[in-house]
């Protein structure tokens, strides 16, 4: 996508706008724009396997380079699709062979803490928000006050004074 989305631009010197000399670059997509096309891609990944046939060397080919292997040949296997129902794979589709462990539950083999107790945002739709991360399981709200800075102002010189509020701030915690 990098590549294909490149674009030239120019730009013209000389006397009153004219366009004595152009130089021209290249310039590279926005972040924004790679950055959507690889989650597009992501999140059209599909599952592969391997055959289980064993890996076998290319037919050699009389010719003057025997050590280039032809592009079409280079990994010398075809994935295929996990579900027979699926097409296979382009070169440009994002593949995976295994499927991601559930981040839910804990899974210390793995290093997974699960979510049980974590926060969340009760009105995020996103990673954050409680439906997501909390997995269907609910969560708990509690109403706590807290104690923080506040008012904070600076002071000629060198001292920044601060009053103390009590704030009453609500959490919310997976279950």
């Amino acid at each position: 996508h990098v590549q294909t989305e490149m674009r030239q631009e120019c730009k013209c010197h000389g006397m009153s706008g004219s366009c004595t000399v152009k130089t021209c670059w290249m310039r590279l997509p926005s972040f924004r724009s790679v950055g959507d096309s690889l989650k597009d891609r992501f999140d059209g990944a599909s599952r592969v396997m391997m055959p289980n046939t064993e890996l076998e060397p290319p037919a050699q080919r009389n010719d003057a380079a025997p050590h280039r292997v032809p592009r079409r040949d280079r990994y010398r296997f075809q994935l295929r699709p996990h579900n027979p129902d699926h097409k296979s794979p382009g070169a440009k589709d994002l593949v995976y062979l295994e499927s991601s462990p559930g981040f839910c539950e804990k899974n210390p083999r793995l290093g997974i803490p699960g979510t049980h107790g974590r926060a969340c945002n009760d009105t995020s739709i996103g990673v954050d928000g409680c439906d997501l991360m909390c997995c269907g399981r609910g969560y708990r709200t509690e109403t706590m006050f807290v104690v923080e800075r506040c008012n904070c102002a600076f002071h000629w010189c060198c001292e920044v004074k601060c009053k103390l509020c009590r704030t009453e701030k609500v959490v919310h915690t997976c279950l």
